[in-house]
């Protein structure tokens, strides 16, 4: 019973380790559409916030980010609208939801044992160890989607990108920097892709 118990605390050791690394990248799944002209190198862009968003330092300051991302795409931030060719919109939001995830449990705790020694499947195979058991779990789903309009193409829509994440809580701002680097991804990639961004965690 001893060699037992110092087995299930070195495989949680190890299950924790596991999960210790996959909370040190940052993850989302990007959706784009583009339209996107050669020759736009050195373009200018303009940031347009909509009626809500005038004088709101929450947007001022997630379009700070934005405005970082778009930095290696080779367009320059316009003086004024008016000298801008591209015109870009921004929407941004969070909404609570359920996922289904997979935990470790205590399987004294979770009946994988029936209530005392035996044998169940985990995370390593069939034997004593950690339950891995899929539980709901409430996240905060969390999206930015920025639309690129080319005046030049009287206003036509040439770039919409949408990148979407899940945390346990509601951290907007914390995220709002990598959601931003992820809509601009291998710019301006392909109409219609739908891929998963990943990104270390400092």
């Amino acid at each position: 019973m001893f060699v037992l118990s110092v087995w299930l605390k070195l495989a949680m050791i190890s299950i924790v380790l596991m999960l210790g690394g996959c909370a040190s990248v940052f993850s989302a799944q990007l959706t784009r559409y583009q339209q996107w002209s050669d020759q736009t190198q050195g373009a200018r862009y303009w940031v347009q916030p909509d009626a809500a968003q005038q004088n709101n330092l929450q947007f001022q300051t997630f379009s700070d980010a934005v405005r970082a991302a778009l930095g290696p795409t080779g367009l320059v931030e316009a003086q004024s609208q008016k000298q801008a060719r591209f015109i870009v919109h921004i929407e941004y939001g969070s909404e609570q939801t359920t996922e289904w995830r997979q935990q470790m449990v205590d399987p004294y705790f979770s009946g994988a044992f029936g209530g005392g020694f035996g044998y169940h499947r985990h995370w390593g195979g069939w034997g004593p160890g950690p339950v891995i058991e899929t539980v709901p779990v409430e996240v905060n789903r969390v999206h930015l989607m920025v639309r690129i309009d080319d005046q030049s193409k009287q206003g036509q829509e040439v770039y919409r990108a949408t990148a979407v994440t899940s945390a346990r809580d509601n951290q907007l701002g914390a995220v709002m920097p990598y959601l931003a680097r992820a809509v601009f991804e291998q710019f301006p990639g392909r109409n219609g892709q739908v891929v998963r961004v990943k990104y270390p965690l400092p």
